[in-house]
């Protein structure tokens, strides 16, 4: 493999690297959202969970934004094909995301319980569903996307929305909503106090757990899917298109990359250990470190999928043989090449100034805090 091929794998790492920073950062934040008339009571209680990740919701939504413009530039023809394939999945997830900041910014306008009622509503919709929609597309890539390519490479969806939301992706979409719900419950559970801190602790403990269920037993199921197995393609490194390669499907084909390198299980094991850890924090009140659990949780579920499904970026259920792997949809070497240096220089400044946030901001948010201050959500 030459510096090419280098390049492909090092962009498919740092895809999975922005893929984790999205789910830690932007699923805490939705994960704050969903459980807000769960665990805001009343009206300043919910007040109270908007203003702690109220500094920082915006700007975790840069993660958001990355991880599509990585695709977009080191992927084009995974950006290309998936965005027109999931064109009413992305109107939903647009529609959503365009929801959510009006219920931050227009909720505490005005003094209305039937207006409150509505954007804690929408904060609920707009935090529940793009993190069921991030989990049901990682889901939908075990099973194949129904695609194939015309002879002048236009892609050609064959599928339909509803077929989307087969029992698989549901479930991994579950298993993202939990993943999120325990980040929201352990992050308000280490900044607020009282009543509202423990409705936050139970519900960081539940969502650790449902996700701990959720992960083993879709590391189960995924074992009976018919799996993609790369038969013959061009050496990694070179230049090539999805009608050069052949592609099988056979059941357990999944698990390929893991009997050929037994160090991968290092992966989900570090998943399960970070997920007990951050249930154990959960229930013994150590909200800090649960949280930190949890983004290793993040990253360890994550890093499964992306060892499972190597090279394979978007299978193709509809023909299989021009499947998109990282060695057949990635830019060119020289354009990975610029990103790469962008990504060195500005990658590292991203999570300078989250951190940097994140400290300023410590401390508990109480309600004395937000009762009177005319400036806060």
């Amino acid at each position: 493999m030459d510096l090419f091929g280098d390049l492909q794998v090092t962009w498919w790492l740092l895809l999975g690297v922005l893929l984790v920073g999205l789910g830690v950062m932007v699923g805490m934040d939705m994960g704050v959202g969903t459980l807000l008339r769960y665990v805001g009571r009343s009206d300043v209680e919910r007040r109270v969970a908007l203003n702690v990740i109220g500094p920082h919701w915006e700007g975790n939504q840069v993660w958001f934004i990355l991880g599509g413009g990585a695709i977009f530039a080191a992927f084009p023809l995974i950006y290309a094909t998936a965005f027109s394939g999931f064109y009413v999945v992305m109107m939903l997830l647009l529609w959503t995301m365009i929801v959510r900041p009006l219920g931050f910014e227009y909720r505490s306008k005005i003094a209305d319980v039937k207006w409150r009622n509505v954007w804690d509503w929408s904060l609920f919709v707009s935090g529940a569903v793009p993190m069921i929609i991030f989990g049901a597309a990682v889901g939908n890539l075990f099973c194949g996307v129904p695609y194939t390519f015309a002879w002048d490479m236009a892609s050609v969806y064959t599928g339909s929305f509803l077929g989307l939301l087969n029992p698989f992706a549901i479930s991994t979409g579950l298993l993202s909503l939990a993943l999120s719900v325990m980040m929201g419950g352990l992050m308000l559970m280490h900044r607020t106090e009282g009543a509202l801190r423990e409705r936050a602790r139970r519900a960081a403990a539940g969502g650790s757990l449902a996700a701990i269920i959720l992960f083993a037993g879709d590391g189960i199921w995924v074992r009976a899917l018919d799996g993609y197995r790369l038969v013959r393609s061009p050496q990694p490194g070179t230049l090539e298109t999805p009608l050069e390669q052949i592609v099988t499907r056979a059941a357990g084909a999944w698990r390929g990359n893991f009997s050929l390198h037994p160090v991968l299980w290092v992966v989900p094991i570090v998943a399960f250990l970070a997920l007990f850890g951050a249930y154990l924090a959960a229930r013994t009140r150590r909200g800090q470190l649960g949280w930190w659990c949890g983004a290793l949780a993040w990253a360890g579920v994550i890093g499964t999928a992306g060892a499972g499904l190597f090279p394979f970026l978007l299978p193709s259920s509809q023909d299989p043989s021009v499947s998109l792997t990282v060695w057949n949809a990635s830019s060119s070497r020289l354009t990975l090449e610029w990103m790469l240096g962008f990504a060195v220089v500005f990658v590292p400044i991203i999570l300078w100034y989250t951190s940097w946030a994140f400290w300023v901001m410590r401390g508990q948010v109480k309600p004395e805090h937000v009762a009177h201050d005319e400036h806060v959500y």
